[in-house]
């Protein structure tokens, strides 16, 4: 009997903690970073960064209730209407939702370009909100600029309308496509359609990707001129964009 009563004790002893290492419950909260590196980066398929490399980086928060939070920067250059300033920083907010196939994206997301001028005494910026729709791999949003449109004079109200797919091929392969339009308020001739092109393949975590941007922006509209040099380019026109990025 008093062999019995020790094995019983040393099995409790071994067992109960089991127990108390049950699975902990998922978080409501997540937070992510990510960070890449790209030969180029085209916004809305015009150039920022007068021909140069990009690296960019920023964070995620989400909640299980379908609210998000997010900070995302990238250098610029000064010359592609960003004066005296080199870094863009994004801050946006949202709600997303899914409804088996189908999703609902609403938000705001504002542009700062600390250190610009945007001649009247304050930085270049931006201010949007945007209201989104998702089947499996196809999304479209629209933008809508509820200030003057990156300090542009009189184009508050501009629009922008985002057509896109993203499809996973399985073996760390992807495709994606893009078509997007911008409508520039009271200026016709900033307005002009934008696509892409692009294939991704993720090697251990780091997604490589390579990618065709091309716009019908009109060369008057979208040449910048550095200044110092004279040096010119044509910040619409088609290029490839090479990029590694990481999440974390």
């Amino acid at each position: 009997m008093k062999k019995s009563l020790i094995a019983l004790a040393l099995v409790s002893a071994f067992t109960a903690p089991a127990f108390a290492e049950e699975a902990a419950p998922a978080s409501d909260h997540t937070l992510t970073g990510n960070i890449g590196l790209f030969s180029s980066y085209r916004f809305r398929g015009i150039d920022q960064t007068f021909g140069k490399p990009a690296l960019q980086g920023g964070f995620d928060y989400s909640h299980s209730s379908g609210v998000y939070l997010g900070n995302w920067n990238s250098n610029v250059s000064e010359y592609a209407g960003f004066p005296e300033g080199n870094l863009e920083m994004d801050v946006y907010g949202g709600y997303k939702h899914a409804f088996g196939d189908f999703g609902i994206d609403v938000g705001a997301l504002y542009y700062y370009y600390p250190g610009s001028t945007n001649g009247f005494g304050k930085a270049v910026d931006n201010f949007e909100v945007y209201l989104g729709a998702s089947w499996k791999f196809v999304t479209f949003k629209y933008s809508h600029a509820l200030s003057n449109y990156f300090d542009i004079a009189d184009t508050k109200n501009t629009g922008y309308f985002d057509l896109a797919a993203s499809y996973d091929l399985g073996g760390g392969w992807g495709v994606n496509g893009h078509v997007g339009y911008t409508d520039v308020k009271n200026r016709d001739d900033l307005d002009y359609t934008d696509w892409k092109l692009g294939v991704t393949k993720d090697i251990g975590g780091y997604v490589f990707g390579l990618a065709y941007i091309d716009t019908d922006a009109a060369k008057s509209s979208y040449t910048w001129t550095k200044p110092t040099t004279g040096k010119q380019i044509y910040a619409g026109k088609a290029t490839a964009v090479l990029s590694v990025s990481k999440s974390f």
